[in-house]
Parts: structure tokens; C-alpha cells; sequence
């Protein structure tokens, strides 16, 4: 499987096992919006996020994506999370959960 697909993956993964997945999204951003961020979400060099990646996080539960701050998806190094506490701020929305 190429590594885009195994990122799609994991990201279903993670829905399922945290149950937290309601017509295909994770606090409230559609798995292709997540998708879209994962460049300006993985170390070293990140992107800036793109117009489809800040269009998703409008409505993030920021409360409910912090949750995911010691999952491991995070452990794994799949997503860096101090570069994804950044993303809104990149895509000029503001911060409103405190992880």
C-alpha cells in the first residue's frame, strides 16, 4: 500500500477505536479535511495548510481534537502536534482550546 493510503487508514483507525467517527468525521472536521492537513502537519519541513485543510477546521471541537494529544497516532510521529496546534493560527482562525 502506498503511504497515502496507509495515512488514510490510520486515520480510520482512529475513528473507529475512539468510536469518536459520525458519518465520516473526528470532532467535527470531515477525514478529508484532516487529510488535506496532514503535510503542515508532519515534521520536518511542513507546508503552509491548504485552502481545503483551513475550510475543514471552521467547526473543529478543539476540545475533542486536543483529546488526541497522547494517542498514538501522535506517539507514532505520523503527526507532529506542536506543528498541528499551528494550523489554525496558519490559516488565520483562532485558537480556542487550550490542549
Amino acid at each position: 500500500m502506498e503511504p497515502s493510503g496507509k495515512l488514510v487508514l490510520v486515520f480510520m483507525l482512529i475513528a473507529a477505536i475512539f468510536g469518536r467517527c459520525h458519518a465520516s468525521t473526528i470532532c467535527n472536521v470531515p477525514l478529508t479535511g484532516l487529510y488535506a492537513c496532514m503535510p503542515a502537519v508532519r515534521s520536518p519541513y511542513p507546508p503552509p495548510p491548504t485552502v481545503v485543510c483551513c475550510n475543514a477546521l471552521l467547526h473543529v471541537d478543539y476540545g475533542c481534537l486536543c483529546s488526541y494529544r497522547d494517542s498514538w497516532i501522535i506517539r507514532s510521529g505520523v503527526v507532529n502536534f506542536n506543528l498541528a496546534l499551528q494550523v489554525p493560527g496558519k490559516c488565520g482562525l483562532p485558537f480556542v482550546g487550550h490542549c
